[in-house]
C-alpha cells in the first residue's frame, strides 16, 4: 500500500490519523513482505496481527498464511477493513482485554506506547514465533547487552524467556504520517515459559534495576536477606539474563530457609 493508497482511503472514508492512538500507517510494501518472510508464514499457519490499521499487512498475510485475525481497535478502521480484506478475521477490540482464539503465529505493527505491555501477553500467549515492527529505541533496549546504558528490566525479559533478533531498522519515512523516530523489527521466539515462578523473577529483576548502579548487596537488603552465597559487590547492570536467574534462585532459598 503506497502513501497515494492510504492518502484516498483516510479521504475516501473521511478520517484523519489519531495522534492519541499513534496512527502510523505502513506504506512500504516491501518492508511488509519482509516482516512476513521473517516469520516463515505458510499455509498451515494461523496468524494473529495486532494494529491491522487499514489492512497493508493484513491483505498480504490473507495471501499467505492458512488463517488471519486482525486485532484492530478503532472501529473505523474495522470497517475498512472489512470491507478491503477478503479473508481475515477481523476482531474489534483492545488486544490487551480481548479473548483471543488460537493462532500460532504473530506479524504485526503495534502501537508503540503499547510495547511493553503487548510484549508481555505475547510471552504469556506463547506463539512459535512473532515478528513485531517496535521503535527503534524500544527494540534497542529489548536486545541490550549487559554493562550497556540500554540494558534492563525489558532486557532481561526478552533475553531469558526468548531468543530476540533486532532484524532491521526502519526509517519513518515508511510510515503516513511519519512518526517522530525511526522503528525496527524484532523476531521473538520464546524458549522459556513466563509463569508464576517467572513473575517473580521479573519482580526480583524490577527491584534490583530501581538501584542499577548500587552494588546487589544494596538491592538484596531491600528484599530482607543481608547476605548470600554470590558476589553482591557486583552491580544489577554487569549481570547477564542467566546471572540474575541464579541470584534470584540463591534469594528464594535463602528467605525459604529463614521462614521455614
Amino acid at each position: 500500500m503506497s502513501k497515494r493508497d492510504v492518502v484516498w482511503l483516510l479521504k475516501k472514508y473521511g478520517l484523519k490519523p489519531s495522534k492519541r492512538a499513534g496512527q502510523h500507517f505502513l506504506i512500504d510494501d516491501k518492508v511488509a513482505w519482509r516482516q512476513i518472510e521473517y516469520a516463515d508464514v505458510s499455509k498451515s499457519d494461523v496468524v494473529l496481527e495486532i494494529g491491522a490499521g487499514l489492512g497493508s499487512l493484513t491483505e498480504k498475510l490473507e495471501k499467505v498464511a492458512g488463517k488471519v485475525y486482525a486485532v484492530e481497535k478503532d472501529e473505523r478502521l474495522c470497517k475498512i477493513l472489512q470491507e478491503r480484506c477478503e479473508r481475515a478475521e477481523i476482531l474489534q477490540g483492545d488486544f490487551l482485554k480481548l479473548e483471543l482464539p488460537k493462532f500460532n503465529k504473530v506479524v504485526a505493527n503495534i502501537p508503540y506506547s503499547l510495547s511493553s505491555a503487548i510484549t508481555y501477553k505475547l510471552l504469556k500467549l506463547r506463539p512459535e514465533v512473532a515478528v513485531i515492527m517496535y521503535q527503534k529505541e524500544f527494540a534497542e533496549r529489548m536486545v541490550a547487552k549487559p554493562r550497556t546504558k540500554q540494558y534492563g528490566r525489558l532486557s532481561v525479559l526478552a533475553q531469558f524467556f526468548a531468543d530476540v533478533e533486532l532484524l532491521e531498522v526502519v526509517p519513518r519515512r515508511s510510515f503516513f504520517p511519519p512518526p517522530r523516530v525511526d522503528s525496527a523489527i524484532v523476531r521473538i521466539r520464546q524458549r522459556r515459559e513466563l509463569d508464576t515462578i517467572g513473575e517473580e523473577f521479573l519482580e526480583f529483576v524490577g527491584v534490583l534495576f530501581s538501584q542499577r548502579r548500587k552494588k546487589l548487596k544494596s538491592g538484596i537488603r531491600k528484599l530482607g536477606v543481608s547476605e548470600c552465597d554470590f558476589d553482591v559487590e557486583r552491580r544489577p547492570e554487569e549481570l547477564s539474563p542467566e546471572e540474575l536467574w541464579a541470584l534470584f534462585q540463591i534469594i528464594k532459598a535463602e528467605l525459604k530457609k529463614r521462614k521455614g
